[in-house]
């Protein structure tokens, strides 16, 4: 014969055992991305178990759908290369904007290398 265990002794157990669990409300999707693949969980149970320092989350149910993610598009170096740090790189090695920016794009937006590329 098997005896059920309520959902309150079970707790208690699990505490004596220094595990914790407490459910996750209002969830609405779960995404595992690996490298080739995104494994989507909409409208899951999610619990967080706490056993002995250590936080293991459990998804249930829901539906799983699995999809390639799409590449990201990478903002060009142009873009993120402020016109202040153009004006400083100007300033400090007498070049032109048009020198500082390239010498900038060249060092990845590093002010420091920049300034010694141009003024190499």
């Amino acid at each position: 014969m098997q005896r059920r265990l309520n959902p309150r002794d079970a707790k208690r157990m699990m505490q004596r055992m220094g595990m914790n669990m407490a459910a996750v409300d209002d969830v609405e999707e779960v995404i595992i991305r690996t490298p080739i693949k995104e494994i989507v969980i909409t409208e899951p149970e999610v619990a967080i178990v706490q056993v002995q320092g250590q936080k293991i989350f459990q998804v249930a149910g829901g539906n799983i759908n699995e999809r390639v993610p799409q590449p990201k598009a990478s903002a060009s170096p142009a873009a993120s290369i402020s016109e202040e740090d153009v004006q400083l790189v100007a300033g400090q090695t007498g070049k032109s904007a048009e020198a500082a920016r390239k010498a900038l794009m060249e060092c990845e937006g590093d002010l420091a290398k920049a300034i010694l590329l141009l003024q190499s």
